[in-house]
């Protein structure tokens, strides 16, 4: 470990040379990215000078109670206790520091939820799911803006896709694609029968421009006239747009905004998010089936997370964490659930531990 803060700490001095540079100052992209290099690696040389001069004293103090007695001796246990407990404390900081970052995690996302099993009330499921992502980022002071939508008869959604903006929204969002499975009563139900239903998240990291190029030639754009719930039309102009990507087949529709043009964006947004979120898959080779790795086929016996009603109870079976405040979570109150998955991820990273 040391060797490699040596090696961070050398690089640091570096990029300060640097910066101090005025040849490089007349290079906005380059001073940029040293910037924010600089800012990344300060945290972790900031704590290596510290293990350093704690380290210092340290020994310092334990040559000194070579020849120590009385009061001074006690003193410099006292002090010698203290700096193993901090020097402990700024190694384990260090250790967690080096873990590997997700290059995504300063992302904005893209969330899309689907209904999957159960109809109409996976579609109710989807809404409270989305509501309560609403909540958790307005708790985090993250924006969120509503991208594609195909409203249910009652009042939920077959499926919803929107956007979240805000600082670290992709470090913690990322923990929720998967399939989430409610076990309640639904308000369609005369018998009073639990039902179980499930709806689907993938959380995308929001591409840019230059993360995926696009060839226009590979898009097949077609417009059409937006409408509602069964049918209604609710704009007389062929404002609504599906692109389709020839290459991989993604498909993406638009009709939030009464602008063509509009819903063009928007749509290419979310394309982009899919290829970018495609094109890292296979980079990782982790599986081949693009977005489904992390929603699956929505069965319900795939689960990452179960609300259930009747007991006033959420389970997260990645980690095992049990809360009994369902009316809270669903307000938004995730961070106990989503805590628990970065502490596991965390462990993994470091070797710890392995993802059950």
């Amino acid at each position: 470990m040391f060797d490699k803060l040596a090696d961070i700490e050398s690089r640091f001095d570096e990029i300060e040379r640097q910066l101090s540079d005025a040849s490089i100052a007349s290079d906005q992209n380059r001073l940029r990215d040293l910037g924010k290099e600089h800012s990344e690696l300060a945290p972790i040389v900031q704590a290596t000078r510290e293990h350093r001069r704690v380290k210092g004293d340290l020994d310092a103090a334990r040559e000194m109670l070579k020849d120590s007695t009385g009061q001074d001796a006690a003193f410099l246990r006292e002090e010698i206790t203290g700096n193993e407990e901090r020097l402990a404390k700024l190694e384990h900081e260090l250790h967690e520091m080096l873990v590997p970052k997700d290059p995504n995690d300063d992302r904005d996302v893209i969330v899309e939820i689907r209904g999957a099993a159960g109809g109409s009330e996976a579609a109710l499921f989807a809404r409270d799911l989305y509501q309560m992502y609403q909540r958790y980022a307005e708790a985090r002071r993250w924006k969120t803006e509503s991208l594609s939508s195909s409203p249910s008869d009652l009042g939920g959604f077959k499926d919803i896709t929107f956007a979240v903006k805000g600082k670290g929204a992709y470090s913690r969002m990322k923990f929720e694609s998967g399939v989430h499975r409610v076990q309640r009563v639904p308000a369609t139900e005369a018998q009073g029968r639990i039902h179980t239903s499930t709806a689907t998240v993938a959380v995308l990291p929001e591409a840019e421009d230059v993360d995926v190029q696009i060839n226009p030639n590979d898009l097949k754009i077609d417009v059409y006239r937006s409408s509602g719930p069964g049918g209604q039309s609710v704009n007389t102009t062929d404002s609504a747009v599906r692109i389709t990507h020839l290459p991989t087949g993604e498909v993406v529709a638009c009709q939030e905004e009464r602008s063509q043009l509009q819903n063009k964006e928007r749509a290419m947004r979310i394309l982009r998010a899919r290829l970018l979120e495609r094109a890292q898959q296979e980079q990782r080779a982790a599986i081949a089936a693009e977005r489904k790795s992390a929603v699956g086929t929505g069965d319900r016996s795939e689960k990452i997370r179960t609300y259930n009603f009747p007991q006033n109870r959420v389970t997260d079976h990645r980690t095992g964490v049990t809360l009994h405040k369902l009316p809270q979570v669903l307000e938004g109150d995730l961070d106990e659930l989503i805590d628990a998955l970065v502490a596991r991820g965390r462990a993994v990273s470091l070797g710890d531990g392995e993802p059950s």
